[in-house]
């Protein structure tokens, strides 16, 4: 899978324009679905990546693309049921996240892409 940030709010993957989050896993894209972590936004200043989501947790390794410029939170929940399940993340600022995807030929990896901030 192809993937490269466009710009500030756009993301490129496989030729498909988006301009929302997006989530890979198992080779699929689907919308970032944020409705469970909008609650927490007051006390980050923007609506974090928390356990309320879908996070995709089948594959060995979670790329958690933080935005434009890595602002995107991730509570600390994430990183704990990551170590309860043996998942290691890799969280980096998207375009960085996008270069990382770019280069694994695992399938065993998923992603959650954010493309703001």
């Amino acid at each position: 899978m192809q993937a490269r940030l466009v710009s500030f709010g756009q993301i490129e993957i496989d030729g498909q324009l988006f301009d929302h989050d997006v989530v890979i896993e198992g080779g699929r894209l689907r919308k970032r679905k944020k409705g469970p972590s909008k609650p927490l936004r007051d006390r980050f200043g923007h609506t974090p990546l928390s356990i309320g989501e879908e996070i995709p947790w089948p594959p060995k390794t979670l790329v958690i693309g933080t935005g434009a410029n890595g602002q995107l939170p991730v509570m600390d929940e994430i990183y704990e049921e990551a170590r309860r399940r043996g998942v290691t993340i890799v969280a980096e600022p998207t375009a960085e996240a996008c270069e990382r995807l770019n280069d694994t030929t695992d399938d065993d990896v998923a992603a959650i892409l954010h493309v703001t901030c």
